[in-house]
């Protein structure tokens, strides 16, 4: 990749079928969604065995996220990044119509005694229903032997915290807190490259199947951390912000007025950016970048974007060195 290096990877959406979606990725984002779905999840950029973000417009047309890293490593992630390892980002809209399972990720510690990866994952709130809601971590004083009891008489929800959420809020989730997303919020989701997930508590909720959709409870109680305490709520605030900070990223939010530009130099390091609101052009932008969408700035780029009207954008990175580097 010794020519273009400022266009940026623009991938093409991979819609997965969830029992708790709807169809907000086409009423807010205007996404044209396939019919007839129940659309809970789109994979914005993704490197797995399972599932491969394909790259749309510019040199790398039709190449597969992981062919172009094998290829063109160097030049999108920064010159020693192997080119035998997946990208170690995971980033998905998610439209949750209903309420998502309790749910826990493994920490790093245990993953791999369990079968699974960890995953620590960010939210931010692009758009919330008056009543929204996140729940994310234990109440205070909630012990496993409290929550074995609760699960048994199905009074799970009882001992997790639930915390109101409206547009603009973010949350940091690391592996091994207990959480679910309530009913009504359309959230990005920035996460490490992961698909472990293990359900401890579903609300007698059936599948798209009409079947008890699997329950992981001893994975569980295995994976959550009973002394961590539960993460801040970032609320909505207006100019730039830190959102999140970890080991796996880093996610900034930049505030931009009708006219101004962000720019980035070349050979620092590949980002992600992501469009919340507003819309941006710029070279290399194939186009322009409007609401909803997440690309990749490579790391041998230089860019510049100018908003057409006022835009928050998301920017994410240091994700190369750390945990999140997936292989």
């Amino acid at each position: 990749m010794t020519a273009n290096v400022h266009e940026v990877l623009r991938l093409q959406p991979l819609y997965q079928d969830r029992v708790w979606g709807g169809r907000a990725l086409a009423e807010r984002l205007g996404r044209p969604l396939p019919a007839g779905r129940v659309i809970g999840e789109s994979w914005e950029i993704v490197d797995r065995p399972e599932a491969q973000s394909v790259v749309v417009g510019g040199r790398f047309a039709g190449q597969t996220l992981r062919s172009v890293l094998a290829s063109a490593g160097e030049a999108i992630m920064g010159p020693t990044w192997p080119r035998d390892r997946a990208f170690p980002l995971l980033v998905k809209w998610l439209d949750c119509r209903e309420r998502l399972s309790l749910q826990v990720h493994p920490p790093a510690a245990i993953a791999p005694s369990l079968g699974g990866e960890p995953k620590t994952e960010n939210w931010y709130i692009a758009a919330a229903e008056p009543d929204a809601a996140v729940l994310v971590g234990l109440r205070p004083g909630v012990t496993k032997a409290a929550f074995e009891r609760a699960l048994a008489a199905n009074e799970a929800e009882g001992c997790v915290r639930r915390l109101p959420v409206g547009r603009g809020d973010s949350i940091l989730v690391h592996s091994g807190t207990v959480h679910a997303i309530d009913a009504g919020n359309l959230i990005l989701e920035i996460q490490q490259n992961s698909d472990t997930t293990y359900r401890v508590y579903d609300w007698g909720r059936t599948g798209l199947d009409g079947r008890p959709r699997a329950l992981h409870v001893a994975e569980s109680l295995a994976s959550i951390l009973w002394s961590e305490p539960p993460p801040p709520l970032v609320k909505a605030a207006p100019g730039d912000a830190v959102l999140a900070e970890c080991r796996e990223f880093r996610i900034r939010r930049q505030a931009l007025a009708k006219g101004q530009t962000l720019s980035f130099a070349a050979g620092e390091e590949p980002r992600l950016l992501s469009v919340v609101e507003g819309e941006l052009t710029g070279d290399g932008a194939g186009g322009g970048l409007a609401r909803g969408d997440n690309v990749i700035l490579p790391y041998a780029g230089a860019f510049a974007f100018t908003a057409g009207a006022p835009a928050t954008v998301l920017v994410t990175d240091r994700f190369t060195g750390g945990p999140g580097a997936n292989g």
